[in-house]
């Protein structure tokens, strides 16, 4: 814990229960496994789990499955300091329907009128923990309603965009009034950051387009992001920077849930720019990883190991990333 955090993430932690069975409603599922969930949580414990040191800046309920998220936080390796409770709220929950091998429905329960991560103060943020990361990742989610939304634009200000700053664009529209609501607060964010990474629906959030190179040039030339990444699901992923413009193909997998891909993509991404490596090599990587989490079941316990995924490329394009 002496050690500097070279991945340190903030926003959406929750307990997720998943269905052991795919393609049934929920209503017809008879049993469920209790996982590790939100967002932010698990792009931190993807980023353990590639031996890089994380933690989380979140807040649960004062009650079991609070206790759960530190017991599970410290399972992955996961620094779970700054997780505080908030008394009279409960952890949400999150359950989700599986019909592979594009169809997830996700329902959460206990984030309304607001969740104990949305209670996040800038009075409880350590901001010398947040200057001193390697990598510092937000997301939209934490933007979604006060106090979090200014907590998380006082921790991006402290950080002044040194190093790594990365805004996930992570649109729930559940959480919101509306997309045009968000869209002039994500952008306040995009002020801040270094790195920005979202879907095709997310980015139509961010910038008001769906097209990859017109929001990646959106998000670099408006809004002064350095490194832009839009994934665009059966396409692969377009990553921008100084040098250039960065096709990444897709990998064809067997899907089962696609849930967590894109956290299991945010902590391999993680790993590859911690590790100096060109832009298109890390989001080669973080791709693979996204695609064999999206042959499993789970989020948090499903995200791979980098041998995992140097293997799983190995096979799948014959290419070596270490």
């Amino acid at each position: 814990m002496n050690q500097p955090i070279e991945v340190l993430t903030m926003g959406r932690v929750g307990v997720d229960i998943y269905p052991n069975q795919a393609g049934v409603g929920l209503e017809d599922v008879t049993t469920f496994t209790k996982y590790l969930g939100g967002s932010a949580t698990n792009v931190a414990v993807a980023a353990a789990r590639h031996g890089r040191r994380s933690a989380v800046v979140t807040r649960t309920g004062d009650d079991p499955l609070g206790r759960f998220v530190h017991k599970a936080l410290k399972g992955y390796g996961v620094d779970d300091r700054f997780v505080t409770a908030v008394d009279g709220l409960a952890t949400p929950v999150t359950l989700c329907e599986i019909f592979p091998p594009d169809d997830f429905p996700i329902y959460f329960y206990g984030r309304t009128p607001t969740a104990p991560d949305l209670q996040l103060t800038a009075s409880q943020l350590d901001l010398d923990a947040v200057r001193g990361a390697g990598i510092f990742w937000v997301t939209v989610t934490g933007l979604c309603q006060e106090p979090s939304r200014s907590a998380t634009l006082a921790a991006l200000r402290a950080r002044g965009k040194n190093g790594i700053t990365v805004l996930d664009l992570d649109w729930r529209p559940m959480f919101w009034d509306s997309r045009e609501a968000a869209r002039p607060v994500v952008q306040e964010a995009l002020a801040h950051v270094t790195h920005a990474v979202g879907n095709l629906d997310e980015c139509e959030t961010a910038v008001g387009t769906r097209d990859p190179r017109a929001a990646a040039a959106a998000l670099r030339d408006d809004h002064g992001v350095a490194v832009a990444v839009v994934k665009q699901g059966p396409k692969g992923v377009l990553a921008v920077d100084d040098t250039g413009e960065h096709d990444v193909a897709p990998i064809l997998v067997d899907v089962l849930n696609g849930l967590g891909a894109g956290d299991a993509f945010g902590g391999a991404l993680c790993h590859g720019l911690l590790s100096g490596w060109p832009l298109a090599r890390a989001t080669r990587f973080a791709n693979a990883a996204g695609a064999i989490v999206a042959t499993r079941l789970a989020c948090s316990d499903a995200m791979p190991t980098t041998g995992e995924v140097v293997t799983f490329l190995s096979t799948t394009e014959g290419a070596d990333v270490r």
